[in-house]
């Protein structure tokens, strides 16, 4: 199990600093909605060597046999890796290769939600943003939040997986 999970779970961290290398790099132009809806394409195609690192045990170390116990393991421990490694990189990213990244989101936010609300409504929702950009400010909390995001996708992924995978002893 241990070389499975660490092969598959290097593979995983790789893609998703490759994938969002690439967007930092050739992406930065395209509007915000474009960013994120790659972003968690992103996200979804590193983990999909949780997938891969479920069958590859299943199929070559465990003999054809899959519990969902260990088929969770597996896959939350491929995960893993993948969800340390983004946050690093977003922490990474927004203090040192784009320090502007938060205040630009946060302004292109505000022109959002000033399109679609107004009076009291806008100033409640522009009162709750400004509280999370100050949240987003802290690096600890700004890598918890984007590794509990792909922990989350990774944990419905393992789940998926697994039962997909799942097979019983003869």
């Amino acid at each position: 199990m241990k070389n499975t999970v660490l092969r598959y779970g290097t593979w995983s961290a790789l893609s998703i600093f490759i994938l969002f290398i690439i967007s930092s790099l050739l992406l930065k132009n395209l509007d915000f909605t474009t960013q994120e809806i790659y972003g968690y394409a992103s996200i979804v195609v590193s983990l999909l060597f949780v997938f891969f690192g479920i069958k590859h045990f299943r199929d070559t170390k465990n003999h054809g046999i899959l519990s969902i116990g260990k088929g969770l393991v597996i896959g939350l421990i491929i995960t893993l890796f993948a969800s340390i490694t983004f946050g690093i990189y977003n922490v990474v990213y927004v203090e040192y290769i784009d320090p502007n990244f938060m205040t630009d989101y946060y302004n292109h936010s505000v022109e959002q939600v000033s399109k679609t609300l107004s009076g009291a409504e806008l100033q409640a929702k522009l009162k709750q943003m400004e509280d999370e950009k100050n949240l987003f400010a802290n690096p600890f909390m700004n890598f918890s939040l984007m590794f509990l995001t792909v922990f989350m996708i990774g944990l419905i992924i393992s789940l998926i997986s697994t039962l997909i995978l799942h097979r019983k002893q003869n």
